[in-house]
């Protein structure tokens, strides 16, 4: 197969976070800026651009994004969503978190209706959709085979959630979509020093602390289509969700 060429020049990460008036030289921005030119998991490297010049019949005439999906959302939040990884036609060919597929149609209709994002459907990166008080991030950033990252893939990303759980000084609530997203956060929260040997992954579980996990089966499709996880069951999730942050004091405030 041919490799689709690297452009020159890499989107300006500022358009992955919702606050536009944020500076791009913010930590944020520039840790986004890194997670697009990451080349370290060669398999995965190889997948993506490959995966980028086949595409999918119903998408041969769309460009691919074909490179590591940045996070996306408001630099703000007080609610930290980490999912898998992204969809090979869909994050992977839209260049934004869970933008283009049908998990992201779940994810975002739940999100809207909790009042957290600016609407119901995201199409495409330039789409217009907005997030408050929500950063969505990763186990992994590129699209792996068959939907599995190896664990070397998922060690090599680690840092970049480690660095936004510092970027993020307002954090109270993380929410794990499956249980490869809560194994990622427990061993970021195990570098920390927390104590997980108990943790243990069930949809809706709550572990209080500081942030609070919050648990969740993953939107995929076929977690959705066989009604393992319902729109009700990612409502009440995000319901809990709001319950808690409307509950917590604000740490960036309790820093001051």
């Amino acid at each position: 197969l041919s490799i689709l060429p690297r452009p020159e020049r890499l989107v300006n990460p500022s358009c992955y976070l919702s606050d536009v008036k944020l500076n791009a030289n913010s930590g944020l921005a520039v840790l986004n800026e890194e997670i697009v030119a990451c080349r370290a998991c060669p398999r995965l490297d190889r997948y993506i651009r490959e995966v980028a010049v086949t595409k999918r019949r119903a998408y041969l005439d769309q460009p691919y994004w074909g490179r590591p999906v940045p996070s996306f959302g408001d630099p703000a939040a007080r609610v930290l969503v980490v999912g898998l990884a992204p969809g090979a036609h869909g994050a992977n060919r839209t260049g934004r978190p869970f933008t283009g597929d049908r998990s992201g149609d779940y994810l975002y209709r739940a999100l809207h209706r909790a009042g957290f994002a600016s609407q119901a459907e995201s199409r495409s990166a330039d789409d217009g959709l907005t997030l408050r008080d929500v950063w969505i991030t990763s186990a992994a950033h590129c699209a792996p085979p068959d939907n599995k990252p190896l664990p070397e893939e998922l060690r090599q990303c680690r840092p970049f959630l480690d660095r936004e759980l510092a970027l993020l000084p307002r954090l109270q609530v993380v929410v794990v979509l499956g249980k490869i997203a809560f194994e990622a956060w427990k061993n970021v929260m195990r570098g920390h020093g927390r104590d997980v040997s108990k943790w243990q992954f069930g949809h809706g579980a709550i572990l209080v602390g500081t942030p609070a996990l919050v648990c969740s089966y993953h939107p995929s499709q076929q977690n959705t289509s066989t009604g393992r996880l319902t729109e009700a069951m990612l409502d009440d999730v995000f319901s809990r969700v709001r319950a808690i942050i409307r509950s917590a004091p604000d740490p960036a405030a309790q820093r001051r």
